[in-house]
């Protein structure tokens, strides 16, 4: 029997804690468009959300990474990947997702879009785990920072894609631990 998630963030928190890094996006991109670019597909509830407390003109636009195992000159190495890839030149940009972990991915998307030369480039995340970073990277907006809990709800799944639609971020019994322990088990044998 399958338990439910234990409540870490409830909708009315949820709500409050966007409208206000809404209010705060809204007065720091006044007077000027929004080219908001969302990483699919964890981070489309929240997006939904904020899209909704920004009250400046805003083009939505969305992209989803693929990492992909490829061969380079005979080495293997995983690559990233995202489409469709929007045109931000001279643009005002907020990079949105739901969860900032390690920062890897994030910092690669931002200096992707940054290729396209924006005017500025801002990110925004639903959740900040700050405890998981591997590069120096820091969300210019973030709702929430927690510990490294496994958070399902809200758009975030489970491992078999459960969960999305739960109207919260809850955490799951026992799955943050068996994958702490897997991750010290690899650390211990390097």
């Amino acid at each position: 029997m399958k338990t439910s998630p234990k409540l870490v963030f409830s909708p009315a928190r949820l709500a409050a804690r966007i409208a206000a890094v809404g209010r705060e996006i809204t007065r720091d991109y006044a007077g000027r468009t929004v080219d908001l670019v969302a990483i699919m597909d964890n981070s489309f509830v929240f997006t939904a959300d904020l899209v909704r407390h920004i009250k400046c003109p805003t083009v939505c636009h969305f992209v989803r990474a693929e990492v992909r195992d490829v061969n380079v000159s005979g080495y293997a190495r995983k690559e990233i990947f995202f489409s469709p890839e929007p045109v931000l030149r001279d643009r005002d940009v907020l990079l949105v997702d739901a969860v900032l972990h390690s920062g890897v991915t994030l910092d690669f998307w931002a200096k992707r879009l940054m290729d396209s030369r924006p005017r500025s480039l801002r990110t925004a995340v639903l959740i900040d785990k700050p405890q998981e970073r591997k590069v120096d990277f820091q969300p210019d907006y973030f709702c929430f920072q927690t510990a490294s809990n496994y958070l399902v709800g809200y758009g975030l799944p489970e491992r078999r894609g459960l969960y999305r639609n739960l109207p919260y971020v809850g955490a799951l019994d026992g799955a943050g631990r068996r994958r702490k322990k897997s991750s010290r088990k690899k650390r211990s044998v390097r």
